[in-house]
Formats: structure tokens, C-alpha cells, sequence
């Protein structure tokens, strides 16, 4: 059972949440899945310095940096066809609002990487699972907006404490014809149709073992789909 790992880069700010990412491996090796780790060899957006929060005169290969999670062991993501893995997981981090989509930027009427849409419609027009983690169901949302498949999927809750405006979010998604449910960090929502899984992950203020717990969840839901 091999299981696509999709990194928009390395750090929660420019690139793809590390926790979330290393988080997300072991859970798939726990439920006896190979990790297939995924990139885009494209410049991200931007840099950021994640001691300050501000921007580095810099530019950093999506590609590359995503490596260092994987420590070297990484794919282009053209050269993956769906019938290399079995389900695709995407971490959260700004990666997915900034490099795969500019949701950060454009909110509903961002674009998406061409290459990473390719991807997930395929996917999802082959029956095969994705697990979209924290901010990650706006990739989802702008790959299969005006698609004819209407996803729902989850990105927090607004009744407990949150970093991020959770309605405005939830909003977003809506405009791009997502059904969506609240859903807090013990919980995690299963689009059983589509065979998509949400987890809200760092979209809510939580610690490092609600975060793991929650990523348990979506791969032991993951693990369920694909047995089914």
C-alpha cells in the first residue's frame, strides 16, 4: 500500500507544516502504508524567516526544500500517475495557500498549480482516497471547482479558539461549491462519496499530541477506505 505524501516545501510560514508532514508519515507506516513523498520543482512563492515572520530576499525550489523532509527521498510530481499510489495525504502549512494555490492572496478566486490539480482530478476520477490536512482542502476546492464533484470537507471550528477566522474560511470554500461541517481537533471528517478525509490539525490552536492524535484519525479513516 503506497501512500503519495504532497509537500509544498519545508516550514509552516512558505512551505508545508513539518509537524503535520513527519506527523503524517508515521501514521501511514502505522497503518502499513510506504510513504511515497511528492514535490513541485517550482520556485515557492516566497520566503519567509520563521524566527520573525518576515520575508527573505530569497528564492527556494519547492522541490528541493520539501527534501528535507523527506531526507532526499522525494518524486516530481509529473512524474506520478495514479496508479503509482494507492491515496495522496496533504499536509497543511501556507504551502498550500501560497506555492500549490494563492488562496492566501486570491481567497476563492485563486489559481492552482496546473500540475497539482492534474493530480488530485485524476485521483479522485479514479476512486482513489485524499486526506487534505488543516488548510490544505482549499488545494482541493480550487482542483475540482466547476468539476461537477461536490466535495464536503472540514477546516475547523469556530466554536473553539482558532489562529485563523474559521468562518471566512469556511466561507471561501463554500463559493467554490464545497459543502462544509465544523469539525474541532479531536475530529475529523470523511466524505465518504468522494472518499476524501479532512482533519483540522493546526487551522486550531492545539498542542503537538493533538495534532498527532488528530492525523491518527485521518489515517485510521484512511486505512478504513481503502479496505473497504
Amino acid at each position: 500500500m503506497k501512500i503519495g505524501l504532497l509537500l509544498s516545501g519545508c516550514g509552516v510560514y512558505d512551505g508545508a507544516e513539518i509537524h503535520e508532514a513527519v506527523l503524517s508519515m508515521l501514521a501511514i507506516q502505522e497503518i502499513g502504508g510506504e510513504v511515497v513523498c511528492i514535490g513541485v520543482d517550482k520556485l515557492q512563492h516566497h520566503v519567509i524567516n520563521h524566527l520573525t515572520g518576515e520575508k527573505i530576499p530569497q528564492e527556494r525550489n519547492m522541490l528541493v526544500e520539501a527534501a528535507r523532509i523527506a531526507r532526499g527521498a522525494i518524486v516530481d510530481i509529473t512524474t506520478i500517475q495514479p496508479a503509482d499510489i494507492d491515496a495522496l495525504v496533504i499536509p497543511g502549512g501556507f504551502g498550500s495557500a501560497k506555492n500549490f494555490t494563492s488562496w492566501a492572496f486570491d481567497g476563492p478566486n485563486s489559481t492552482i498549480l496546473p500540475e497539482v490539480k492534474l493530480l488530485l482530478v485524476n485521483l479522485i476520477n479514479v476512486g482513489k482516497p485524499i486526506v487534505a490536512l488543516c488548510v490544505s482542502p482549499v488545494v482541493l476546492a480550487k482542483a475540482l471547482e466547476d468539476s461537477g464533484v461536490h466535495l464536503n470537507m472540514t477546516i475547523g471550528s469556530s466554536k473553539e479558539d482558532s489562529p485563523y477566522e474559521i468562518p471566512s474560511f469556511e466561507g471561501g470554500l463554500q463559493a467554490t461549491g464545497v459543502t462544509t461541517e465544523e469539525k474541532t481537533v479531536r475530529e475529523i471528517l470523511i466524505d465518504v462519496e468522494n472518499k476524501v478525509i479532512t482533519a483540522p490539525c493546526y487551522m486550531m490552536e492545539a498542542s503537538l499530541l493533538e495534532i498527532r492524535n488528530n492525523i491518527q484519525q485521518a489515517m485510521e479513516g484512511l486505512k478504513t477506505l481503502l479496505n473497504a
